[in-house]
């Protein structure tokens, strides 16, 4: 379920849209002939777009929408290319001037775990034995960016098989996967209008919890997977960044 959450921000740091736009700004005179060829921009989807708070100016606040893929190891498996991930939220000043952030939706599919729900060959081969994580919103995001810190998101990854319950999932409840983004290398504009953002990101830092909610299989799929695991997960993510002011939006 998605969950749209006003977060006022006081302390220092930049919009998600103006981090982006200060590491481009670095390189945008390093290659003027690749702009002019730059392919067609591509398409975003608004819908998700959150109400902003009452009294806020439209014309100042960015609906954003993120999609990426990337490769992903949750404590001893790896995921080389997960499926395309879509991020929706709003930023933008507070009628008292402060910052504000409002949560979209985070929208993804499942992605098939190499070996299965046993880590073997047959785990790949039989649809009973297969295996698939799908990740979904934890519940708290601050998309505040200082440096090349891009703020923090939180996951839980609901864990599909046929020998397992519904409700098996990785970071349930309250310990959500929390995921704190460092940008790596320098950021593309692929095109001004409308603006798109190419740039890739990664966190090695964050810890997993064992999955929970998984009946009599539970602790295999936790020693199969090596959880909890405090260290050696990872996420990079190559993605493409959109926004539009409210005022830009169609009516509700």
């Amino acid at each position: 379920m998605q969950t749209n959450t006003l977060l006022r921000r006081t302390a220092a740091g930049l919009g998600l849209a103006a981090a982006l736009s200060v590491a481009v700004a670095g390189t945008a005179s390093a290659s003027p002939a690749a702009a002019t060829a730059a392919a067609p921009a591509p398409s975003f989807d608004f819908t998700d777009c959150p109400a902003i708070p009452a009294g806020a100016d439209a014309a100042q606040w960015k609906c954003e929408v993120l999609t990426a893929t990337g490769s992903l190891k949750l404590g001893n498996r790896t995921l080389p290319e997960f499926a395309p991930m879509t991020i929706t939220h709003a930023e933008g000043p507070m009628p008292d001037g402060s910052k504000g952030q409002v949560w979209g939706a985070l929208r993804s599919g499942p992605t098939a775990v190499p070996g299965g729900l046993f880590g073997n060959p047959a785990g790949d081969r039989s649809p009973v034995l297969g295996l698939s994580v799908q990740p979904e919103y934890g519940g708290r995001s601050d998309f505040y960016s200082v440096g090349d810190d891009m703020g923090l998101f939180t996951l839980r990854y609901r864990v599909l098989s046929p020998l397992l319950p519904q409700g098996c999932v990785i970071g349930a409840g309250d310990a959500p996967v929390e995921i704190r983004l460092k940008r790596v290398g320098r950021s593309e504009r692929i095109s001004k209008n409308p603006p798109v953002i190419k740039f890739s990101a990664a966190d090695g830092s964050f810890a997993v919890p064992a999955a929970e909610g998984c009946g009599p299989l539970g602790k295999v799929l936790n020693d199969k997977f090596g959880l909890p695991a405090g260290t050696g997960n990872s996420i990079t993510l190559s993605a493409l960044y959109t926004f539009r002011t409210y005022d830009q939006l169609p009516p509700r």
